[in-house]
């Protein structure tokens, strides 16, 4: 739990020491946070490494999108990695065991892991919105999806910057506790130290308008976009050869799949921007025996966002699901693989009814 927002004063947090011992998790509530944070760990590893272990190795599976879904599996995998299980530990233990190093890194690392989720995902819309609205114009190509996951990476980590500077490791909260007995000087807690008030909340504010509110509406905008342009040119399709309309039902499923995986983002993440913002403009209106319950909801909500990607796309994308199931033949010496039906993403055809133009995009998925 991020306790970077504990009162200084040390009568307050004495008051809420006892809020705490009064408020002690329970067995269950404790066992259900272990397991289900354990559940997100192992899902968001393994199937964000099969992820992009599968478009790594399978030549057909290489296009501009593959490269930011990629991109996406990488931020969910240092999350996991990094973030999850630390996150954990503090939340159950209620204090700070894991050192200086991690206390900097880890809300640095969550911070640059998000920025980057959603970087991607407004990437991944920018060029939909480019092959289907502007299917003759400038194109991107593989260069340019690599030296856009560089760029992403470096905005992301001059973003999350202030973390590593204003976190800081202490105990001084409950060096001057005014009692008899205080049995919390060997207590460490990982919390934010800001020059001022005014500081953290033009950060943090700022934070969630760049990093949730503005990519969102963006992304929003062009799916929209694409959506009302393929609706128009509909009658187009349905009168398009067989091909074509294979084709076009390729584009309608890639469309759902990638816009699924926005929503499931912000839905994910929605809860904990919201809880934050509450803390940091008013943290009195949050009850003191439900706040440690509320935020791990919250924050277990928006670490299921890791698991997003993996399920979507392999419970949408046919050739996911036939590459992952011959690398396993393989490992077990069973059959040959099997055939991939391909519709490069960054290629537009310039046919003469600029049909499949309009519905291009599907990346290696079966119609």
């Amino acid at each position: 739990m991020d306790m970077s927002h504990t009162n200084n004063s040390s009568t307050a947090l004495w008051d809420d020491m006892l809020w705490e011992e009064l408020c002690q998790s329970s067995l269950s509530g404790t066992t259900f946070l272990i397991l289900a944070y354990s559940t997100v760990l192992a899902v968001g590893l393994i199937g964000n490494t099969c992820l992009v272990f599968v478009i790594s190795r399978q030549k057909e599976m290489r296009n501009v999108t593959n490269i930011f879904i990629a991109n996406l599996s990488c931020s969910d995998l240092l999350m996991c990695i990094v973030c999850l299980p630390v996150t954990v530990i503090y939340t159950l233990m209620d204090r700070w065991i894991m050192g200086e190093a991690l206390c900097k890194v880890t809300p640095f690392v969550q911070c640059m892991s998000v920025t980057v989720s959603v970087f991607s995902l407004m990437l991944i819309a920018l060029e939909r919105y480019q092959l289907i609205l502007h299917p003759t114009g400038w194109k991107p190509v593989m260069g340019h999806s690599y030296l856009a996951v560089a760029v992403t990476w470096m905005v992301a980590c001059f973003i999350s910057l202030p973390f590593l500077s204003f976190h800081v490791l202490t105990n001084a909260p409950f060096q001057n506790l005014s009692i008899p007995f205080n049995p919390f000087t060997d207590h460490f807690i990982c919390m934010e130290q800001w020059p001022s008030n005014g500081n953290r909340l033009a950060y943090t504010t700022s934070l969630l308008l760049f990093q949730y509110c503005l990519p969102l509406v963006l992304i929003f905008i062009c799916y929209l976009r694409i959506f009302l342009r393929l609706r128009r040119r509909k009658d187009m399709v349905e009168r398009a050869r067989e091909v074509r309309q294979k084709r076009a039902k390729g584009s309608q499923k890639v469309n759902a799949m990638l816009a699924s995986i926005v929503a499931a983002f912000a839905v994910c993440w929605l809860p904990l921007n919201v809880f934050n913002t509450v803390f940091d403009w008013n943290h009195q209106a949050l009850p003191d025996c439900q706040h440690n319950f509320i935020f791990s909801v919250c924050h277990l909500t928006a670490m299921a966002s890791v698991c997003v990607n993996p399920i979507i796309y392999g419970f949408l994308n046919s050739n996911f699901q036939k590459e992952l199931k011959a690398t396993l033949q393989r490992c077990r010496c069973w059959g040959a693989p099997e055939s991939y039906e391909s519709f490069p993403l960054s290629t537009v055809s310039t046919e003469v009814t600029k049909v499949s133009s309009l519905s291009n995009g599907s990346f290696s998925v079966n119609a």
